[in-house]
């Protein structure tokens, strides 16, 4: 785990530690999780190119053919 300073304003960690206390948690245990919850709401996750679902362009423009090579078309340097 990394360990980090931020600046909060006394309000706003006032009302971490009472809310914490209510909890029988940790302030820092509370603050971690609303990171997460804010990461998963709000950060864009990324994966890799095998867990993306394809989508529908609509129409298709020029059929595959088997000997298409995919592989060169992506890696051709276009500039």
């Amino acid at each position: 785990m990394k360990a980090i300073t931020i600046n909060v304003s006394e309000p706003v960690y006032a009302a971490f530690q009472a809310f914490s206390k209510q909890q029988d948690r940790t302030t820092s245990e509370l603050i971690r999780e609303a990171m997460e919850d804010y990461r998963h709401s709000k950060i864009k996750q990324t994966g890799s190119l095998e867990t993306l679902r394809p989508r529908s362009v609509k129409k298709i423009l020029t059929p595959l053919r088997g000997s298409d090579d995919l592989m060169g078309e992506m890696l051709y340097d276009w500039d």
